[in-house]
């Protein structure tokens, strides 16, 4: 008997063994999608191959191709949901969904080198290929063997590639214009990283911004960003995680983060030396012949990378000889906010949605204009910026626009400003202490990140209500009566700070806020709102150079002039013109000892000192802000 149940037992699974319930290959209804999904690699010169995904709308004929490349995984970018149209699919991170469906785009992720399904390896903002890189390829080079793979195995396909992207995504199509693929015919770098150490993602004229290291540790820790712990938080209150490390260095070696290459680059490179200079891609398009029309995309509050987009525009519009290859559009929005609704930022609100308008009235047409066989002239003007304060969209022949002249606001005794020659006290001063530097924005600071849910509201700092900061004794604040007119202004803002320590190093960081009055009656809780319109941190030891540090004489004034990010801003007539000045912008950016080290990354804590910052604004010292009016 149990023998018998032994057989039984084995001839079922016998039979168990040889049936499958998983096919060998899974096969989609022909008619059940509106579009195909292809995975391919795509190989470079090298032999490395890049994993592509190429979806092409059901029916597609002699249809242009919309290329962007990413190392934040083409995989997932391309399937924000599971629906059959293309639209759900590409809605969300990926840029202008809307656009691209209502076009019949065929629509190609890739990831870059090094990243999620792409071979080879991963290097941030890889340098072109030259002194900085060996190995004969770059981005330029992976974008153009890319697009001669797309035009010659996409029968779909007219053999025209537009490239567009934002962040590092928008970096990218700047790299594409680098000696471009003959099929390019149009690039839209929104929002792109364009020069680290002056106004990007790694310093701001000089100073750290420490809050990007956790992107650094995840995103140059593995391939796929997963399969390590992630960066891990030990505080509610980002404030006081920094605080406590210490130097950024510190903190740093504490974490392990000296295994990333790129950290330890940051770290060698404090001053704008050549390794940034080289980098910076609006000095590479300068050299460059432009070839390729190419539509700059700005964000007026870009918490992340504010400096590119204008930078860019300055280098390679005076190549633009025929007035038809480079235009910009500024739009009031955070990092990326074009994609998404452009109807308000924060508290403020602006009448209608700004980015579905620049989807369908600008990037549409745009795109059409080069990637469509017979498609009309885009009615697009050579600057598009959007105005606030007035909330309207103006057309404009350059930026800044004709007309602009300067205007000084001068900062006086007694806590005012005014257009006229400061009379009265000398100097204004506060007590900077790195022991309790000032905060960016109210606390607790919560880590960067876009999860409201969550309380990630990074993406609106820039337009915090300034109030916060106004009342403490370590910021020095300026502010002009109520304006008997509206005060225009279209350009970046000039800072002419005339300023003196008790150390030997210094941040200087200064606003440029628009005070609303007291009470507001279309929205009673912008009553007494301060908005920064502009505003920006100046590192006092590179105050002579950038590219070599040198301590500060104790005591003496001495004028740090540098421009703010630009603002396409009405003060509204009732309003108030204010300058907010202070020493710290804490944990975004990380504190200066206030005595002149090396390397502040390895900076001691016996090297952290309170200052006395004295704000000159007597004869002969005059402290302004060079206003833009028009």
């Amino acid at each position: 008997m149990g023998g018998a149940i032994v057989l039984l037992l084995v001839a079922a699974a016998g039979v168990l063994a040889a049936q499958t319930e998983t096919p060998a290959k899974v096969t989609i209804p022909a008619d059940a999608f509106g579009y195909t999904r292809q995975h391919v690699m795509i190989p470079m010169r090298d032999g490395v191959k890049l994993f592509t995904v190429v979806l092409t709308p059901k029916g597609a004929r002699q249809a242009p191709i919309l290329l962007t490349r990413t190392p934040y995984d083409a995989k997932a970018l391309s399937n924000h949901t599971q629906s059959a149209r293309l639209g759900p699919i590409l809605q969300g991170y990926d840029n202008a969904a809307d656009v691209i469906v209502a076009g019949g785009y065929i629509r190609v992720l890739q990831d870059v080198r090094g990243k999620y399904g792409s071979e080879g390896d991963y290097m941030m903002t890889r340098p072109l290929r030259g002194p900085r890189n060996r190995t004969g390829v770059d981005h330029a080079t992976d974008t153009y063997d890319t697009i001669d793979w797309l035009v010659k195995n996409i029968p779909e396909t007219n053999g025209r590639v537009g490239i567009l992207g934002i962040s590092y995504d928008g970096f990218l199509p700047l790299m594409a214009l680098v000696d471009p693929h003959p099929a390019l015919r149009v690039a839209v770098p929104m929002n792109p990283m364009v020069d680290g150490w002056k106004g990007d993602d790694w310093f701001h004229n000089g100073a750290f911004r420490q809050q990007n290291m956790p992107y650094i540790w995840n995103q140059e820790g593995t391939r796929d960003n997963d399969s390590i712990v992630g960066w891990w938080s030990t505080h509610f209150d980002d404030y006081e995680m920094y605080l406590q490390a210490g130097s950024a260095g510190e903190l740093a070696r504490r974490r392990g983060l000296e295994q990333m290459g790129f950290w330890r680059k940051i770290v060698e490179h404090p001053a704008y030396d050549a390794f940034w200079q080289d980098q910076a891609m609006d000095r590479i398009l300068e050299r460059q012949p432009l070839r390729v029309p190419v539509m700059l995309v700005h964000s007026l509050w870009d918490q992340e990378d504010i400096y590119g987009a204008p930078a860019v525009y300055r280098a390679i519009k005076p190549k633009d000889v025929n007035n038809d290859k480079v235009f910009l559009v500024m739009g009031p929005w955070y990092h990326g906010q074009m994609i998404g609704d452009g109807s308000t930022l924060g508290a403020l609100k602006f009448g209608s949605d700004t980015g579905l308008y620049f989807r369908e009235e600008i990037l549409a047409p745009f795109l059409d204009q080069y990637l469509r066989e017979g498609a009309p002239k885009a009615d697009v003007a050579t600057v598009t910026a959007f105005e606030t304060g007035t909330n309207k969209w103006r057309r404009l022949a350059s930026w800044p626009p004709a007309g602009v002249q300067e205007k000084r606001l001068y900062l006086q005794a007694g806590g005012r400003a005014g257009f006229g020659e400061p009379a009265g006290e000398r100097f204004t001063e506060y007590v900077a202490d790195p022991a309790k530097p000032a905060p960016f924005r109210a606390r607790p600071i919560r880590p960067t990140g876009y999860d409201a849910v969550k309380g990630l509201t990074w993406p609106l700092w820039l337009v915090d209500d300034q109030r916060e900061a106004s009342g403490r004794t370590d910021v020095a604040v300026f502010v002009t009566a109520p304006l008997e007119a509206p005060l225009q202004i279209a350009g970046a803002p000039m800072v002419n700070l005339v300023a003196s320590t008790t150390g030997t190093d210094a941040d200087w960081v200064v606003k440029l806020i628009d005070v609303y009055p007291d009470e507001v009656a279309e929205q009673p809780a912008m009553g007494g709102y301060q908005l920064m319109v502009a505003g920006d941190i100046f590192r006092g030891r590179y105050r002579e150079s950038l590219e070599v540090a040198k301590a500060i004489e104790p005591g003496k004034a001495l004028t740090y002039r540098f421009a703010l990010p630009n603002a396409n801003h009405v003060f509204r007539k009732g309003h108030r013109v204010m300058v907010q000045v202070q020493s710290a912008w804490f944990p975004l950016y990380d504190r200066n000892p206030q005595t002149f080290v090396a390397n502040i990354f390895w900076a001691k804590p016996e090297d952290y000192k309170k200052a006395t910052q004295r704000i000159h604004h007597g004869a002969g010292e005059a402290s302004f802000i060079g206003l833009p009016v028009k």
